[in-house]
């Protein structure tokens, strides 16, 4: 293990200690309120300081099997010994680098995932469909939930832009490093010659906010207009202007929503995406301050850079971020994203990890 990392850890082993004896005092007790904080924080540092004192005793007991390798009635038995400990030393190791690692707040939350057609016209936009196809299936596997709360159609049976809610456990820190440029290569259907083209769609997604630390939007700051919804509907569609846009004057963002036939619920999942995309904005000015001290391999947030390439023809997805490639397109297509997800995961912790050492000397 790293010397830095042994600091780390030796200092979530002395907070233990303290947390014990805060614990244990009548006047601490007595405060509820502040019983409660010390607890949950007793709770974080026992997770790690508990799976500490494991490590540390694999390392004694490690060290006393190598002394018996000398003993010739002993070596099978001790090579055991250092073989099973070297094993469960590694994966502590790794384990508890991971929860000595930074955690952001919103990595639990929900999250709005807004797909854009970009360059490329028709084909972009079948291409944007697809994409939602491929997130609403991810999603189907993962046990969320998923509702779309605006959709702009393309005549063709696409998406000029799509925004799509998801619920469930920890769906923002596992779809967060899919904000950016997508890129396809491919024959579009509409291709008489079958030549490849190639387009693109950007893709955002935004942390739902929490209701209590959600951006304060002053009403007067907005401009709601109401029309009728367009696409499929029903009669209803030219009955009522039950469609809501809502626009923030002071930044120009715009959210709408038309796909309740309530007016009312329309408006409020448009203000819903409105908060989210403010404090986006917010996150994203933050971010540009933070620049010059973070590389940001994958958590750059701009969507203007090209992550992702899908090339049909050749059955290829690569993350240009961190040169990642699978030639299984048709699987992930499918929504079968738990490899791309997992890799993007794994280079943001050792991106951490890397910020961890070089803060600690």
């Amino acid at each position: 293990m790293k010397p830095f990392l042994r600091q780390q850890l030796e200092r979530y082993a002395e907070r233990l200690q303290e947390l014990n004896f805060l614990l244990s005092r009548e006047d601490i007790m007595a405060d509820m309120g502040q019983f409660l904080v010390l607890s949950r924080e007793h709770n974080e540092v026992n997770q790690i300081a508990s799976r500490y004192a494991r490590y540390l005793q694999l390392e004694t007991n490690q060290a006393g099997a190598r002394e018996m390798l000398a003993e010739p009635e002993m070596a099978v038995m001790a090579q055991e010994e250092v073989e099973a400990t070297t094993a469960e030393l590694k994966l502590l190791e790794e384990e508890l680098q991971r929860l000595l690692l930074p955690k952001d707040p919103d990595d639990a939350r929900n999250a709005f995932l807004e797909i854009r057609a970009g360059t490329g016209g028709d084909e972009s936009a079948l291409f944007a469909a697809d994409l939602l196809r491929m997130y609403t299936r991810y999603a189907d596997r993962r046990g969320w939930k998923t509702e779309i709360m605006s959709e702009s159609p393309s005549e063709l049976g696409g998406y000029k832009e799509v925004v799509l809610r998801i619920a469930g456990e920890h769906v923002y820190g596992d779809l967060r490093f899919e904000s950016g440029g997508h890129r396809v290569q491919r024959v579009p259907a509409t291709e008489t010659q079958g030549r490849i083209h190639t387009s693109a769609c950007t893709v955002a997604v935004l942390p739902e906010p929490d209701e209590t630390q959600a951006v304060q939007i002053n009403p007067a700051e907005l401009r709601i207009d109401t029309f009728r919804a367009s696409g499929a509907g029903g009669q209803h569609i030219n009955k009522t202007d039950s469609a809501v846009r809502v626009t923030h004057l002071p930044t120009g963002i715009v959210a709408e929503c038309q796909d309740d036939r309530s007016q009312h619920r329309n408006k409020a999942k448009a203000l819903q995406v409105l908060a989210a995309r403010l404090q986006e904005k917010e996150r994203s000015e933050r971010a540009a301050k933070d620049a010059a001290l973070r590389k940001g391999l994958i958590g750059s947030g701009d969507r203007s850079d090209r992550i992702r390439t899908y090339n049909f023809p050749q059955g290829r997805l690569s993350d240009h971020r961190i040169n990642l490639t699978l030639y299984k397109l048709n699987f992930i297509m499918e929504g079968e994203l738990d490899e791309v997800v997992t890799a993007l995961q794994h280079a943001r912790e050792a991106e951490q990890l890397a910020d961890l050492e070089i803060s600690a000397t």
